[in-house]
């Protein structure tokens, strides 16, 4: 009874920043709650071998893990044909991150979430996805260039 009650104040807690983690990586609420809850599941199941110090640690990986294994699951169905290559007008291209998001790789948008949303150290972020450190920096640098390029706003706050 008390692991049921520790697990779900611990849930209540962290839930929903793992939730924003998730939907960073996979672009999709609804998706990114399903995440969460597997990820959970398999946390409850855990739940009294895992240590107190590093929950968090578990309960980011597992969510991480499961986001990314549910993109490389997602496929888009055929078409016939190529979409041509949609320009907006000046006023309507704004800054939109989330559309800038989607040009990362799936690995590179778990990196950003961590590093800038969770405010992961590059070591916590390699921890996390069972990657090299200096994978991290890398793909955060690669990441961070292809933002630049796709929202030039962006650049100019950043040059203030």
């Amino acid at each position: 009874m008390r692991r049921d009650q520790e697990f779900s104040e611990y849930f209540a807690q962290r839930g929903p920043a793992l939730r924003r983690t998730a939907y960073l990586i996979v672009r999709d609420w609804h998706i990114a709650e399903d995440v969460v809850q597997q990820a959970f599941t398999k946390l409850y199941v855990a739940w009294p071998r895992v240590d107190v110090a590093t929950r968090d640690a578990y309960a980011r990986k597992a969510v991480v893990n499961t986001a990314l294994s549910q993109v490389r699951k997602r496929v888009e169905p055929p078409t016939g044909h190529v979409p041509e290559k949609v320009v907006l007008p000046p006023e309507e291209s704004g800054l939109d991150v989330g559309r800038a998001l989607d040009l990362l790789p799936e690995r590179q948008r778990a990196i950003v979430a961590l590093r800038f949303l969770d405010d992961l150290s590059v070591t916590e972020v390699a921890h996390a996805l069972g990657i090299a450190e200096g994978t991290v920096k890398s793909q955060t640098s690669r990441a961070l260039d292809t933002l630049r390029a796709h929202l030039p706003e962006l650049v100019a706050a950043e040059e203030l």
